[in-house]
């Protein structure tokens, strides 16, 4: 999508970054599916051009909530074995190691993971947890990770998840999602979930205010304890939801890219993270599905500095407000932020 801008994308490649908001399960390279295509026999175009169609966001398709979500459903076929799972994790946090990310926080899916094939719950956990790790440590990038559940699913699924997860938290599991169809499904089935999740030690980010009105947010951060909104970039629609955001400092995990694609935006112009900005929201910049968006970290950047127009020192800022928000032990988070100050000169 943005090959013809790598020169002046080289500015926002060298930055050091940190990304909240990333979904394993959006973060698979075409090249990798197709190898995983041939050996396990999943039925998908031979060409990497066809399969791009079926997995990525084109410019020719409907940028709606229903096209974005579509592409998951093809996505989901592919996770086979647990070396697939094992490989899918590693270059996730290979590539975000390739942009220059210093911190990602990767959410998965353990759910979506397991259908394929009807892996157990425990497994998956482990086998992406074992992978970031090594994969982590082999590529000099810190990496914390976030299991996610979705909305349209049963309640009692999201239990066993958040059990496992706050059992899995001594191996660098840290925090609690909810995702998924913001538009069709309320989240009040999952509040006492997310209660003994945050009683357990986990930390609480949710999707919300993205295909969702404001009150989406205030119901997060009220009714269900979110530190963070996964998105959220409809909370200007209400003065009192922002005034609460404000109160609460609870941060804002922006995704530029994809919220033009799934709809919540009419352009990438007109999107309102400078609004946000401007009323003082904590704000951060994320990639949320990199390849099925076809982008990296630096793209984000370069959109939020040069057709946003938002100062390059403002976009540093919010790398920093990034780190703060972090959901990792308070020395480590220091370090990171003490890092990334002197390497940005801030």
């Amino acid at each position: 999508m943005f090959s013809d801008d790598t020169a002046p994308l080289n500015k926002y490649v060298i930055l050091p970054k940190v990304d909240l908001h990333r979904h394993l399960e959006g973060s698979l390279r075409l090249s990798t599916m197709l190898d995983v295509a041939k050996k396990h026999g999943v039925t998908v175009p031979v060409s990497m051009l066809n399969l791009s169609g079926l997995v990525q966001v084109q410019d020719q398709d409907p940028m709606t909530f229903t096209n974005f979500l579509e592409k998951f459903k093809t996505l989901r076929l592919f996770y086979k074995s647990p070396d697939v799972i094992h490989r899918v994790s590693a270059e996730a946090v290979e590539d975000a190691a390739k942009d220059n990310i210093r911190y990602l926080e990767l959410r998965f899916t353990p759910v979506a993971l397991s259908r394929a094939e009807g892996f157990p719950l425990h497994d998956v956990m482990d086998w992406v947890i074992t992978s970031t790790q090594e994969a982590a440590k082999k590529h000099k990038i810190k990496v914390g990770l976030i299991a996610s559940v979705n909305r349209h699913e049963s309640p009692d699924l999201a239990e066993q998840v958040a059990w496992l997860a706050a059992d899995h938290m001594k191996n660098g599991l840290m925090g609690l999602d909810l995702a998924g169809n913001e538009a069709e499904f309320q989240s009040s089935a999952f509040y006492g979930i997310f209660k003994e999740a945050r009683q357990a030690g986990l930390h609480v980010t949710i999707h919300a205010g993205e295909w969702g009105p404001a009150s989406n947010v205030r119901e997060a951060i009220e009714n269900i304890g979110a530190e963070r909104i996964g998105h959220g970039v409809r909370v200007l629609e209400d003065d009192t939801v922002v005034a609460l955001a404000k109160e609460r400092n609870t941060v804002f995990e922006v995704c530029v890219t994809s919220n033009f694609q799934s709809g919540v935006v009419e352009s990438l112009e007109s999107h309102p993270l400078p609004r946000m900005l401007e009323r003082g929201l904590k704000v951060t910049v994320n990639t949320d599905d990199p390849s099925i968006s076809r982008i990296t970290l630096a793209n984000e950047y370069q959109i939020v500095c040069e057709k946003l127009k938002v100062p390059l020192d403002e976009l540093k800022k919010s790398i920093i407000i990034a780190a703060e928000s972090a959901f990792l032990k308070d020395d480590e988070k220091e370090k990171l932020i003490n890092s990334l100050k002197k390497e940005l000169k801030l």
